[in-house]
């Protein structure tokens, strides 16, 4: 049972195992979570493994109190990776490029059957953002967790088209695109548009890029919605050069849609750290700042953000937070909106619907342990149960069985700072 000082119920406790946390802490759909697969590798997987092994260690006691099982294809066992090393169940899988392992989504289901895990933590990159993977691993008997978003919320958001119609439509701020006035209705249980409303925003020729950049004002981007990375994305400050730069978009992310937006010059790049239960909880782990960038990568992200007000701050933070509730977003996510600090608006971008490589800057700030929270976020605990989260917003890190019995240990987020 876990000990406690009765004059201090925020002094650190200590369960017995997993079960007893859950059993303790978990909500109504609280399972138990004991097995990882990790379908991921390089920095990432250890990056994973490393946090949830402190976490499991200041919880439980004993670091292994979850244990891990590691992909590694013959060119990581070649470079003795570390995560390789740390693993506790070591499989291997094909070398090749990632679509033979790490994105192999049917292989990555095959062995967290196999090798009986409760949950599959697949971090950035690689599956992350394959909605087939949380799809399937869901079908399995007996079901198996994915820690992260479940498929149709991050079917839709995956899509850039489709995050900004259901952005807009939310009612969050979105810069002038050629589909500002599409209105529809997100599905939750499919996670979808209606195919109508989402063809109505897509540019299919060089001769309707034309007609969109005029009507949306130059300069304007020319982007594909499945683009990434600098990929895909086109400035074009005068009509002219439009088609032609319609074309190399097409011709670098061929199959995608495409979608023009206004261009907003001198403005930052900031980002809102998302987490969010299944019980409806949603919350911003304030954010980072990622405007210095080079070929529309980033370089650079510092935190907390300070370009925009306070205030203004707060209402970004509010809006992603709105997003995450109206499509039913699980787990870590990340919104992204341009500024305009001379304005001091700011405008959606997209939801990146997953962990992000720079999550460090915001658990510096926050002192929230993300893949940790994660992996209780997928056991079914409520973020108001979470201890690191009760901290961050003045509360006990724990409360007394009575107190959470009753529901008296819920927060309402919306309205405490």
């Amino acid at each position: 049972m876990p000990k406690a000082s009765a004059s201090n119920p925020n002094i650190h406790r200590r369960f017995h195992d997993v079960a007893t946390y859950v059993s303790e802490l978990g909500g109504p759909n609280g399972r138990v979570i004991e097995k990882v697969l990790i379908a991921n590798n390089g920095v990432g997987a250890v990056k994973a493994i490393r946090s949830i092994r402190r976490w499991a260690y200041e919880v439980f006691g004993d670091e292994r109190a979850i244990s891990f099982v590691v992909m590694a294809t013959p060119e990581d066992l070649k470079s003795n990776a570390e995560y390789i090393r740390m693993g506790d169940v070591i499989i291997d899988v094909p070398g090749g490029s990632n679509n033979h392992n790490y994105a192999n989504v049917t292989l990555i289901v095959e062995l967290a059957r196999l090798h009986g895990v409760q949950a599959v933590w697949a971090g950035w990159g690689h599956a992350s953002e394959k909605p087939a993977l949380p799809n399937t691993l869901a079908m399995s008997d007996p079901p198996i967790q994915f820690i992260g978003p479940a498929g149709p919320p991050m079917y839709a958001l995956g899509d850039k088209i489709g995050s900004t119609i259901i952005a807009q439509n939310a009612g969050v701020p979105c810069i002038a695109w050629n589909g500002s006035d599409v209105v529809a209705e997100y599905d939750r249980v499919t996670g979808t548009l209606p195919e109508e409303a989402f063809q109505k925003a897509c540019v299919t020729s060089a001769i309707e890029a034309s007609q969109a950049a005029a009507s949306v004002g130059f300069p304007i981007m020319i982007k594909a919605s499945e683009g990434g990375g600098g990929k895909g994305i086109r400035m074009v400050s005068n009509e002219e050069d439009v088609q032609n730069a319609y074309r190399q978009v097409c011709g670098e992310v061929p199959g995608s849609p495409i979608f023009i937006m206004k261009l907003s010059t001198n403005s930052r790049h900031l980002e809102v750290q998302l987490l969010a239960d299944e019980y409806g909880n949603a919350i911003a782990l304030n954010g980072r700042d990622c405007s210095v960038q080079r070929r529309h990568q980033k370089i650079i992200e510092e935190g907390p953000p300070v370009a925009a007000r306070p205030e203004v701050w707060k209402k970004m933070e509010e809006a992603a937070v709105s997003l995450a509730k109206a499509v039913g977003y699980t787990n870590a996510g990340t919104v992204e909106y341009l500024y305009s600090e001379e304005e001091e608006k700011f405008y959606f971008l997209e939801l990146n619907p997953r962990l992000q490589v720079e999550h460090p800057v915001t658990e510096m700030i926050t002192r929230v342990n993300l893949p940790a929270a994660q992996l209780q976020v997928a056991m079914g605990i409520p973020l108001y149960h979470i201890p690191e989260i009760r901290e961050l917003y003045g509360k006990n890190r724990f409360e007394a069985s009575a107190d959470i019995a009753s529901g008296g240990s819920s927060i309402d987020f919306a309205n405490t700072e």
